[in-house]
């Protein structure tokens, strides 16, 4: 998983445990660790939930000012799927994490 560089650091310290993605599918699994600096993030849940559910308190506990703040950020690409995806960091990577979900969060976003 990617998150803006503007949200990395309330990850990393814990302050940030969910996001709020726009896809066509799913590109993350529930129990998988993704890469993300010395660390990596582990899908504790992924749930498909709709528009509506878009709270201000959601979007705050997601990193951003409010609702609108998250829209512009979680969209990627054509997709119009909403998912609310609950996770936690861990601060040193396992020896499990496959190349491929490296990858993925090696990419800027």
């Amino acid at each position: 998983m990617v998150f803006a560089k503007r949200l990395r650091e309330g990850v990393i310290s814990g302050q940030i445990t969910s996001s709020i993605r726009i896809w066509a599918s799913p590109r993350v699994k529930q129990g998988n660790r993704y890469r993300m600096g010395e660390g990596e993030i582990e899908i504790e849940s992924i749930t498909p939930i709709g528009f509506p559910d878009i709270t201000s308190e959601l979007a705050r506990e997601s990193g951003f000012l409010g609702v609108l703040d998250l829209l512009k950020v979680a969209k990627h690409g054509n997709g119009d799927q909403v998912y609310l995806i609950r996770f936690h960091y861990n601060p040193t990577r396992s020896k499990t994490s496959s190349a491929t979900q490296t990858e993925r969060v090696n990419r800027s976003g």
